[in-house]
């Protein structure tokens, strides 16, 4: 890999192939491509067979990476009438929670996927669309950002895209820089496996050690527990300020530092800096994901901002041990019976959260509990941290190896 750091030629990357010369070119994204939109299939349109579909929230949930390698929906709709893909197409949300999240770009390498409503459709009049998924989701994210518009909903209009300014090189330099940040892709995805089988392992035990004891004593959450609400001041586009917690930092019951957002320093900022020990619970989400927790396991230089509860566990009771309970299947179906459902998501208040009963045991038991699973978890947390090495990696070279 070729360094550029000290070329004079301000038109290439940082990082390059050797084989690879000369300048990328620069324009507009709509002088390369044709931008439109899809066509309207909700989720109660899918179905276990029909033809193959993609909505515009599955962006967010099930594709993780940027090139879309099986398509996972299906719908009985006739196509005749919906809009399909041509391989290469790239798709971008019309909507988001934020302008940052909004620029979630994927490629379809496949004809013929039909390509759901809210969808802004990129098709390239000649170049790769992998290497515009992964330069629309790092290099051009904050200049998507700014485009976006909205406040409690963001919206990406295609009119707007087109004016996007993008560099590119020749199409073989494109795909070769598109095969490599696959690869990397697909161990993210490997790891991502290693760690749900762990956790699959720890669900298991859950049941069988932390739910119905005779002789557990009975508490209301709030006897245990102090019950916090977030920081809701404005959150800033950059990556500059305090670094806050969003719904999307909870991550397989962990820390993801991927998925945080970023506020002005404020005057009562320790108040809500998170420490270890804390437990973060989602309290407004889809019924599907209200009551998922992440514990507080280091001093992440974090602070507790809006959409998320922060459980600060008393001394009398130990705080992994109470994490380890919200997790079970029994009190995730609890917490989905008691939330307030709307139309697009269903939340818990702290009264109501605080109101929750639970069953523990003496503190000398906790902690012996706490001892079989804490085995359990370093080894995720380990695997986690792998993880996030590959995610660096992949970040690394999305700032390095664009324009």
């Amino acid at each position: 890999m070729a360094n550029n750091n000290n070329t004079k030629n301000l038109n290439v990357p940082n990082l390059r192939f050797p084989e690879f010369k000369g300048e990328w070119e620069k324009s507009l994204l709509g002088q390369i491509a044709d931008i439109t939109k899809g066509s309207g299939i909700s989720k109660e349109q899918l179905s276990n067979q029909g033809t193959p579909c993609i909505l515009y929230g599955e962006l967010y949930t099930k594709y993780k990476s940027e090139i879309i390698n099986e398509v996972y929906s299906k719908t009985t709709l006739n196509p005749s009438s919906l809009v399909k893909s041509q391989a290469n197409d790239v798709i971008i949300p019309c909507s988001g929670e934020t302008a940052i999240d909004i620029s979630t770009a994927r490629c379809v390498p496949y004809n013929n996927i039909l390509l759901g409503g809210d969808l802004n459709i990129i098709q390239l009049k000649s170049q790769d669309g992998g290497f515009f998924a992964y330069q629309l989701n790092g290099v051009r994210k904050y200049d998507i950002a700014r485009i976006a518009q909205g406040v409690s909903v963001v919206h990406l209009y295609g009119e707007n895209l087109k004016r996007i300014k993008v560099c590119y090189p020749t199409v073989e330099e494109q795909r070769k820089i598109t095969s490599l940040l696959s690869l990397i892709d697909e161990r993210i995805s490997t790891q991502n496996k290693i760690i749900e089988k762990y956790e699959s392992l720890i669900k298991g035990l859950n049941e069988k050690l932390l739910i119905n004891k005779k002789e557990y004593t009975t508490y209301q959450l709030s006897d245990i527990c102090e019950i916090r609400s977030g920081y809701s001041g404005a959150q800033l586009t950059g990556t500059q300020g305090l670094m806050v917690s969003r719904i999307e930092t909870i991550s397989k019951h962990c820390i993801n530092l991927d998925k945080v957002g970023y506020v002005k320093p404020f005057n009562s900022s320790a108040d809500f800096k998170l420490h270890i020990g804390d437990i973060l619970f989602s309290n407004i989400n889809s019924v599907q994901y209200i009551g998922n927790t992440a514990f507080v396991d280091r001093e992440y230089n974090l602070y507790h901002g809006m959409n998320l509860l922060r459980l600060i566990p008393h001394k009398t009771v130990e705080p992994f041990y109470i994490f380890l309970l919200l997790n079970t299947i029994t009190y995730k179906s609890y917490f989905q019976s008691i939330c307030n459902k709307a139309i697009s998501q269903a939340s818990i208040n702290q009264t109501e959260l605080g109101k929750t009963v639970i069953h523990i045991p003496d503190l000398s038991y906790q902690k012996q509990i706490c001892l079989v699973y804490n085995s359990l978890y370093n080894k995720k947390s380990l695997e986690n941290l792998y993880l996030q090495v590959l995610k660096q990696q992949k970040s690394y070279l999305l700032r390095q190896m664009f324009i």
